[in-house]
């Protein structure tokens, strides 16, 4: 880690310990019902002993799985559509349609639908994880595509690449950081769906996710557990974006001298 980069991680830890001790201070001196509103101490104590039995590392890997699952499988759809967009005028308008259509649709709003198609089970997640990270995955891979350099088309196409060996040979690599920040908006999307749509489905599979967790603790009033949930979430979020993003963007974007521009 270089110079830089230490100063500004104690940066943002120092802001992180003023924020703690002024949420500390605020429910210790103020008028605030610990129900309501726990303190800091309280909610890091009640995080810690989940961790410690289990608990949350469980509920976190069976959400992870699941959303794992439907991001490879609207991932793999996103790369089916932009291919044939980039393959043929048809494959292009039909995908500038589709996403117009449903790009704006919560996936939430789909929930009502996956329950009755699917039933209380992780199809229905999967379904809506599917449909979060399937258009933006879409429109950004699509737009890598279309902005890749003519010359780079023509010498695939001048050794005999087409369709999916040039998608596979020279679109890829060169669209790499649009699929990248594609890539970054989907997970984005398919982690705030996978727990809001855990609390409806409740337990899918073998076992809750965070969602349930949190919903559950909400329920029994254990207002402490449910804080711990909302940090679990947070705390997997920034390190999938601050370590496995990073270092991907690291070793390939950065190192390759590529840049969206944006």
């Amino acid at each position: 880690m270089t110079r830089a980069a230490t100063r500004t991680a104690l940066r943002k830890a120092a802001i992180l310990a003023a924020l703690l001790a002024a949420w500390e201070a605020w429910t210790r001196l103020g008028e605030v019902s610990p129900l309501l509103f726990p303190p800091a101490t309280t909610v890091l104590a009640a995080f810690g002993r989940s961790l410690a039995n289990g608990e949350v590392p469980g509920y976190a890997a069976q959400s992870l799985q699941v959303l794992l699952t439907g991001m490879a499988l609207g991932s793999a759809l996103a790369l089916v559509l932009t291919t044939l967009a980039v393959s043929t005028r048809l494959g292009a308008e039909f995908l500038e349609t589709l996403t117009s259509m449903f790009n704006p649709l919560p996936a939430i709003a789909l929930m009502p639908l996956s329950l009755l198609w699917f039933g209380l089970g992780v199809q229905s997640l999967i379904f809506v994880i599917v449909h979060s990270v399937l258009w933006p995955m879409s429109l950004n891979t699509y737009t890598g595509f279309v902005t890749v350099p003519p010359t780079l088309r023509r010498v695939g196409q001048n050794f005999g690449l087409s369709g999916w060996r040039l998608v596979l040979g020279i679109l890829l690599p060169a669209a790499f950081p649009y699929i990248l920040s594609g890539l970054k908006i989907g997970w984005a999307f398919a982690w705030r769906t996978i727990i809001a749509a855990e609390m409806v489905f409740g337990v899918a599979g073998s076992q809750g996710g965070l969602g349930w967790f949190i919903y559950q603790n909400r329920f029994e009033m254990n207002t402490d557990l449910v804080f711990a949930g909302l940090l679990t979430v947070i705390l997997i979020g920034l390190l999938v974006e601050n370590l496995i993003f990073r270092w991907i963007e690291r070793r390939t974007v950065q190192r390759w001298g590529m840049s969206t521009g944006h």
